[in-house]
């Protein structure tokens, strides 16, 4: 089945790479993330690397929103350090963006092929964690 492919948000794609570009120093931050919120706001994170698993920049972004007032995130992308473009994101921010925001957008893709697709599309057949929770009564 084809992608549903979404118009691109460069605002966002560029947000993304301007914290890149000043913001990622090092090995602890290699990642920035951006995501627009439904209120038209921009959020902007960055990865917090650790060797225990630290959190990626799409994660630190949905809590960076959440913190600001912002719980209805529309459309995400992730640019790596030394200018690597956008980075689509890891199995398990994947599954996490699904099941925080099933209606997200995601940008993946480089160059001239950078588009917008549902989250859902990049978790086909996907495990549905609120499915197999036990109901409270």
């Amino acid at each position: 089945m084809p992608s549903q492919t979404n118009p691109v948000d460069h605002e966002l794609v560029e947000a993304a790479a301007h914290v890149a570009r000043t913001r990622c120093r090092g090995d602890n931050h290699t990642m920035a993330a951006a995501a627009r919120a439904r209120d038209g706001r921009i959020v902007t994170a960055v990865n917090a690397y650790h060797f225990t698993g630290g959190p990626c920049a799409e994660l630190v972004v949905v809590g960076a929103a959440a913190a600001q007032g912002a719980y209805e995130l529309e459309t995400i992308v992730a640019v790596g350090d030394r200018e690597r473009g956008v980075v689509p994101p890891c199995g398990r921010c994947r599954q996490v963006l699904l099941d925080y925001f099933p209606g997200l957008k995601v940008i993946v893709g480089e160059g001239d092929r950078v588009r917008a697709v549902p989250v859902s599309d990049l978790l086909p057949e996907t495990y549905v964690w609120a499915d197999h929770q036990l109901d409270a009564g």
